[in-house]
């Protein structure tokens, strides 16, 4: 840092056990992305990281769905509907709708013909959208209000003081869970005003580009650089992740959190303030920043400069409902 001075077993092992290495065979990716003829190193290389690592994990995921389902490739479009079909009793749209994108996208890397196109495909997800309907389930937000209740319910023991840390820098920063536990105390500097995070990739900068996130000290006792200071105080040091896991006698590791972990802490610490933990997910801090600055009357640009939307219209689905009774016309009316 810059200038800076459980309820079960699988929660317990998901925050704060070392990361397990993925086994070899499950990074390969599957032969159905692989392309028909190879290509030189070079190309290789630059192919493979043509994806980012969520979105390889998730097709070959889905390519592993389409294997166990007794289907191979190429497919003729009766077969893909005859796949999306199956899976309306079982599945989302979303998740319909995303493996037939890994679908389309093996048939062209394998050089046939993209069945996914097809008409009696695209009327088959017609027919899915309109009987399931197409809205998706969201991470309840966790606002203001929540969060210093959820604080208040939190001790104060190394695992507490990660804990409140990742919570409130997690909503200060709307930071995404990836981005949360991918950051380093190099990546944070202290300034007069509180701090400048410099969030070096994303899942919207897979180039690294960067940007740069100002946090604010806080007006309460919840003041985010004061509790992430604290946590600093523990064992922060150089490049070593920020959030790290706890071993079962509350020393502080070397292995950083998984996304995971932010869910489950989430979760967990929503759970023994009395909310009901199914309702929220590591996105809440996300959402919730949003929603509480939405009401609070900041402007749309300000707080997208603090998520990182490029739109208004892709903030909007963050902000859950936040603003549904500001100059509300009924309330102008009655």
């Amino acid at each position: 840092m810059r200038s800076l001075q459980s309820d079960s077993l699988h929660e317990a092992c998901a925050i704060n056990c070392m990361t397990e290495p993925t086994p070899t065979a499950d990074l390969a990716p599957s032969n159905l992305m692989e392309p028909s003829q190879p290509h030189s190193e070079p190309v290789q290389r630059f192919l493979s990281q043509s994806l980012s690592e969520n979105s390889k994990r998730a097709y070959r995921a889905d390519m592993r769905h389409y294997e166990v389902s007794g289907r191979s490739i190429p497919a003729s479009p009766d077969e893909i509907a005859d796949y999306i079909a199956e899976m309306a009793d079982t599945h989302t749209v979303a998740t319909i709708q995303r493996r037939l994108a890994g679908l389309s996208k093996a048939h062209r890397a394998k050089g046939f013909d993209d069945p996914t196109k097809a008409g009696i495909v695209a009327n088959t997800l017609r027919g899915i959208r309109r009987t399931l309907g197409t809205a998706q389930r969201e991470a309840k937000a966790l606002q203001r209000d929540d969060l210093f209740a959820v604080l208040g319910c939190i001790g104060d023991r190394p695992i507490d003081m990660r804990d409140k840390a990742l919570l409130l820098i997690g909503f200060a920063g709307a930071f995404r869970r990836s981005e949360l536990v991918g950051l380093d105390w190099e990546d944070i500097e202290q300034v007069r005003q509180g701090l400048v995070i410099h969030l070096r990739r994303s899942k919207t900068d897979q180039t690294g580009q960067g940007r740069k996130i100002a946090i604010p000290f806080g007006r309460t006792r919840w003041c985010p650089v004061e509790h992430l200071d604290r946590w600093f105080a523990l064992g922060g040091w150089g490049s070593a992740p920020v959030f790290r896991s706890l071993t079962k006698h509350g020393r502080i590791s070397t292995f950083r959190l998984s996304s995971e972990a932010v869910s489950i802490i989430v979760k967990t610490r929503a759970r023994t303030a009395g909310f009901d933990p199914a309702s929220y997910s590591g996105h809440s801090l996300r959402a919730g920043l949003a929603t509480s600055a939405a009401m609070a009357g900041a402007s749309t640009w300000k707080i997208r400069q603090q998520t990182g939307h490029a739109s208004d219209a892709m903030l909007a689905r963050y902000i859950r409902d936040g603003d549904m009774f500001n100059d509300n016309p009924a309330g102008l009316v009655l």
